[in-house]
């Protein structure tokens, strides 16, 4: 009774203790742990590093030069560390869109960035479908479209509201998760995000906030509103203080004006509202993206670069280089993935790049040693790099004995570093430290992997702690810590053309998640999977996939708990929830 009553007073400390810790990581940066997943969110870190089984070893100097450039985006003194001044700008509420997207238009100056897309039309639609809790809905209304005004005021651009149907703009006001990956943390922290043109452009703000209109307090829907729809039409965060792009949040302002930083930047895309300037008559009233703007530079996955992968949006293979670069390999060609879609001059020749790989491969993966290997029927490939190692390729059988020929995806899963094959409707986990590295009980129905359907043509392990399966046009996000497909609104599977390869002639219909450019998935540390003290989830991964079926692992758990005495399950619960504070403190 007293181990029982000492575990409650355990459980009831931690979560108070996690409570404080949500609501006091949602407004201030404290911690170097903090501050390097602020960094790392807001694209001064490689996404990477906020991912714990990415493997990754920070140096000083990497977190110093990161520190640096923040702060020199800010306009602070370039410490390198973390100062007062710094910690102050990293708690201030600020806009949930990455500060390193695109491209300045002149890197010897502080001026505006763009984004690298644009619309297409000039007359774009929008509406709010779902209203803030405790605002009116005529003065919701009202704000919104002042905020699009202050566009339209000095563009050629309409924006005209509509009630309900498809829309160029969506605007919803959300709590917490909220279908994009990207969950809101509470009152302060991130008060909003927007989606750039490629990806749809549409708003999201943080119920959470108490919104307020014309008033000093609370947080001003107009201005954060008209922040966000600068996004929305293609516009990156300004380093410039003054102007409406800049990131933070800086209060109510009365007597509001855009900056010239915005006009400027606003006007190299759409031109100015007295002028032809831009005014190009390529209109097009499906386009989701963009078309050729008013600089010398051309923004990323215009028309013809994506071309053939978007006529068909199933792909051979997806995954991850050692130098934590992402691609996308189809027929004879690969993309590459940055934080913002598309790379720029993509596609490219696979055998252009990797010499001696064929094309259409089945699988590809790389493996811990920092070695990426390619399969295709009867054959493996490995490269360190791009530079094929001498002796390959080789036949599978030899060097992954007990795997299939002709696989169908490969990859490294994050629960348990163990490698899986899939093909039609089994898998194989292959472990290189093993004897023989592919067990007696394998392979497994891929039923197994819940809610992950048969017959996949990709898989990959993400930057964001994320596994996700590619089947046809759609793919799935699959949680590795539930060990399922992700219970999101709307639903999985979901267009993976749109979302994932700003696919233009995909039409966004009830997909509304934007996984896709990676930047745009991001979720909060607590979501990603730990891998404190050598993955301590391992055993648990292990036990689901050992298990004949779902089912089975399921009713392993209770087996579990019988197996232990009432004293050894209080016991054992404590561990866990001492852990979890330790992990937490």
């Amino acid at each position: 009774m007293a181990t029982t009553k000492s575990c409650m007073a355990l459980m009831s400390s931690s979560l108070v203790l996690l409570l404080t810790c949500s609501l006091r990581c949602a407004v201030a940066v404290q911690t170097d742990a903090q501050a390097m997943m602020y960094l790392s969110q807001f694209g001064y870190l490689s996404p990477s590093m906020k991912n714990p089984n990415s493997g990754h070893i920070m140096s000083e100097e990497t977190m110093s030069r990161a520190l640096m450039e923040f702060q020199s985006f800010v306009g602070l003194n370039l410490t390198g560390h973390l100062d007062d001044e710094t910690l102050h700008y990293m708690s201030m509420p600020r806009c949930g869109v990455r500060d390193k997207v695109g491209f300045a238009t002149d890197s010897r100056s502080r001026r505006y960035a763009l984004q690298g897309s644009r619309w297409r039309v000039k007359d774009l639609t929008y509406k709010i479908s779902k209203y803030p809790k405790l605002l009116d809905k005529s003065e919701t209304d009202s704000e919104i479209r002042k905020a699009f005004d202050v566009w339209s005021d000095v563009t050629p651009l309409t924006f005209t509201h509509k009630k309900s149907g498809q829309v160029h703009i969506e605007i919803r006001f959300e709590k917490g998760e909220h279908g994009d990956g990207d969950p809101f943390d509470g009152p302060g922290g991130t008060l909003a995000h927007a989606f750039f043109p490629v990806y749809g452009g549409d708003a999201h703000f943080d119920d959470s906030e108490k919104w307020s209109i014309g008033s000093f307090k609370g947080t001003n829907l107009f201005q954060v509103a008209a922040h966000e729809f600068g996004h929305s039409l293609g516009l990156s965060h300004s380093d410039v203080r003054s102007a409406l792009m800049a990131p933070f949040y800086r209060g109510y302002n009365p007597s509001f004006n855009l900056d010239s930083d915005d006009i400027e930047a606003i006007q190299a895309l759409y031109g100015a509202s007295s002028s032809g300037e831009g005014s190009d008559n390529d209109d097009d009233s499906t386009s989701q993206g963009s078309g050729k703007k008013t600089t010398t530079q051309e923004p990323p996955g215009t028309e013809g670069s994506d071309a053939e992968l978007c006529t068909d949006t199933k792909v051979n293979a997806l995954f991850n280089s050692a130098a934590g670069e992402t691609f996308v390999f189809k027929g004879d060609y690969y993309w590459k993935l940055t934080d913002d879609g598309l790379a720029q001059g993509y596609p490219k020749s696979i055998a252009g790049t990797w010499s001696g790989l064929p094309g259409n491969i089945d699988a590809a993966f790389t493996y811990k040693n920092g070695k990426t290997y390619f399969f295709k029927g009867t054959k493996y490939w490995k490269y360190t790099d791009t530079t094929m190692d001498d002796g390959y390729p080789k036949d599978i059988a030899d060097g992954f004995a007990g795997i299939p020929d002709n696989v169908d995806a490969a990859l490294v899963w994050s629960g348990n570093g163990k490698i899986y094959f899939f093909k039609g409707s089994k898998f194989w986990k292959f472990d290189p430290m093993q004897k023989p590295p592919v067990k007696s009980t394998y392979p497994k129905p891929i039923s197994n992997w819940d809610g992950i359907p048969d017959n996949i043509d990709a898989v990959l392990h993400y930057t964001n702690g994320y596994t996700y399966f590619f089947k046809d046009e759609n793919y799935y996000r699959f949680n590795d810590r539930t060990f399922a497909v992700d219970i999101a609104d709307p639903p999985f599977p979901r267009n993976a053309g749109y979302w994932w390869f700003g696919c233009r002639a995909e039409n966004k219909g009830h997909r509304q998640e934007v996984t896709a450019a990676p930047s745009i998935l991001r979720p909060t540390w607590m979501e990603v999977r730990r891998d404190h003290k050598g993955n301590q989830n391992t055993d648990v991964g292990d036990l689901i996939m050992d298990a004949d079926n779902s089912r089975i692992f399921n009713e392993t758990q209770p087996r579990f708990a019988r197996s232990r005495s009432p004293k050894h399950s209080v016991t054992l619960s404590c561990i866990i929830l001492t852990s979890l504070w330790w992990c937490i403190s």
